[in-house]
């Protein structure tokens, strides 16, 4: 019997096989239906409208689930997505949240008139941090009634600036608030996009809101892991290589 043989093909069978055994209380997941979870992030300053349009042919091609792009970007990727299942993503506030709420419905009308179906909205985290949740209640739902339902609202839970019970708190405003998704941000932090968080954050909203998580994700096997935890979608730049990569 040849013993290293046998190891050989399990381990290309195994290799082969688009789903990965998940660990006890998580979700089995088909390294094919990746793609369908992944935005991508197209926000760096330097990004042309030219990248931009051919980034959205790209969203289509692999099948992602939006492109994310400025607000300046908004309405030619909405022209270039139209008929498409990809969404137009943006971000409203971004990143610290700390700009009037006037200024955020304002940003978030605009991105709504011109094709977004998505927006990410970044939370007050002054008025967090200042122990005023009300303030950072009725700022968060002034955004998600300003809306009415015409684009998916993604509340930005920059979770590295806040103790464990400012966390709880902010998590327990999100679940309360109608918004769609939490989006465990890691910008301020530079922190890799971590399955722990993203247990953590379910365990606290539950099923009813989705979650959305970023940060250095690069490889297909760090995706995995993120949506076996529970991730609902990935922000990340390196989507069409992670997408190559499921096929």
């Amino acid at each position: 019997m040849d013993i290293d043989k046998i190891i050989s093909d399990i381990t290309k069978e195994l290799e082969g096989n688009p789903y990965r055994e998940a660990a006890s209380g998580e979700i089995a997941v088909n390294m094919h239906d990746i793609p369908a979870r992944l935005e991508h992030s197209m926000l760096a300053p330097d990004i042309t409208r030219k990248k931009i349009l051919g980034e959205c042919a790209n969203s289509v091609t692999y099948g992602f689930a939006a492109i994310c792009v400025a607000p300046y970007y908004v309405a030619d990727a909405a022209q270039a997505l139209l008929g498409t299942n990809v969404a137009v993503c943006s971000a409203v506030g971004f990143p610290h949240g700390a700009i009037s709420a006037k200024g955020k419905i304002a940003d978030l009308k605009e991105c709504i008139l011109l094709g977004a179906g998505e927006v990410d909205v970044s939370l007050n985290m002054l008025a967090v941090k200042s122990g005023d949740m009300d303030a950072a209640k009725r700022d968060l739902d002034q955004v998600i009634n300003a809306a009415q339902g015409k684009a998916r609202i993604k509340a930005v839970f920059e979770h590295s600036v806040y103790t464990e019970d400012e966390k709880i708190a902010v998590l327990q405003m999100i679940r309360a608030s109608g918004a769609q998704f939490v989006k465990i941000q890691n910008v301020l932090s530079g922190k890799a996009a971590d399955p722990d968080d993203v247990r953590f954050v379910r365990n606290v909203v539950g099923r009813t809101v989705q979650i959305k998580i970023d940060g250095g994700v690069k490889t297909v096997e760090h995706a995995t892991r993120l949506v076996a935890a529970g991730a609902d979608r990935i922000g990340l730049t390196a989507s069409v290589e992670i997408a190559k990569a499921c096929r």
